[in-house]
C-alpha cells in the first residue's frame, strides 16, 4: 500500500485489519556517473518497497530523496544533508508512524555512504530506547543487492553506478539511462581526508556499467524485495526484541 495514494479511511481500515508495518525508503540526490540519474538511490529503494508490498501487507512511505553524501559532494548534482538532519528526520517519521499505531518499521536506504548508514542506525537505536513496542530494521539496499545477487553480478567490488545499479535502472526506468560509462574505481588515499574528492574519483563510477543488463536488474530487484519480506515477517513475529 503506497501511503501517498491512500485516503484516511483506507489507512484506518488497514490498521483495523492488522497491518502494523511501515517501510521507509531513504535515497539521495547524488551523481551516478554520466549515464544514470541523480535519483538512482531513491528509485531503487522505492521500487523494492513497492515490490515487497505486492507480496506482504505493508505500508510503503513516500521516499526520502536526500541523504548524507560525502565522497561525491564535489560532483555536480550531488546535494547532501547533515547526519544530524538525517537522524532527526528518521526519528520524527518513526514517532509519527508509531502514534498512528504502526509498531514495525523497515528502514531501507538506497544510498550506502558510511556516515549516512551510521546516522540511520544511530537513530534506530535511540528510538528503541524511546518507544517500548517498536521493532525496527535498518538495512542498506546495496548490501542486500550485493549479497543476494552474488551469482548474478560479474564485477568484483562493484559498488556505485556500476553493473548493479545500471542493471537496476535499466530494468525499472530504462528511459532514464543515458548510454553507459567506462569502468572506474576511486583512488582515495588511505586514511587521508581530502577536500577535492573529484580529483580521486573523476567519473563518479565504481564498477563496470558495461556488464549491466535489464534482466540482471529485474532478478536482483526481486531477490532484494523477497529479503525485505523476510525482514517484515521477522519483525512481525516479534522474535527479536
Amino acid at each position: 500500500m503506497l501511503l501517498e495514494e491512500l485516503t484516511m479511511p483506507q489507512v484506518e481500515a488497514a490498521l483495523a485489519a492488522g497491518c502494523r508495518t511501515v517501510y521507509i525508503p531513504f535515497g539521495a540526490l547524488e551523481e551516478h556517473g554520466p549515464h544514470l540519474p541523480l535519483s538512482t538511490d531513491t528509485i531503487q529503494a522505492y521500487q523494492v518497497g513497492k515490490r515487497a508490498a505486492e507480496l506482504v501487507p505493508l505500508f510503503v512511505a513516500p521516499p526520502i530523496p536526500y541523504g548524507n553524501c560525502r565522497s561525491t559532494n564535489c560532483h555536480p548534482g550531488t546535494v547532501s544533508i547533515s547526519t544530524t538532519t538525517l537522524r532527526c528526520l528518521l526519528k520524527d517519521l518513526v514517532r509519527s508512524f508509531y502514534r498512528q499505531g504502526m509498531r514495525n518499521v523497515v528502514v531501507l536506504t538506497g544510498h550506502a555512504g558510511g556516515a549516512h548508514r551510521l546516522a540511520l542506525q544511530d537513530a534506530g537505536e535511540e528510538l528503541l530506547d524511546e518507544l517500548p513496542e517498536l521493532r525496527i530494521a535498518v538495512v542498506t539496499e546495496y548490501e542486500l543487492a550485493k549479497d543476494e545477487g552474488r551469482g548474478i553480478i560479474e564485477t568484483p567490488g562493484d559498488a556505485h553506478a556500476g553493473e548493479i545499479e545500471t542493471s537496476r535502472i535499466m530494468h525499472s526506468h530504462p528511459h532514464l539511462v543515458q548510454g553507459t560509462a567506462p569502468e572506474e574505481y576511486p583512488t582515495f588515499p588511505t586514511g587521508i581526508l581530502v577536500r577535492d574528492k573529484r580529483r580521486y574519483w573523476p567519473g563518479g563510477v565504481w564498477g563496470d556499467p558495461d556488464k549491466a543488463t535489464a534482466d540482471k536488474g529485474a532478478r536482483i530487484e526481486e531477490l532484494v524485495a523477497r529479503k525485505v519480506v523476510e525482514l517484515v515477517r521477522l519483525l512481525e513475529e516479534g522474535r527479536y526484541v
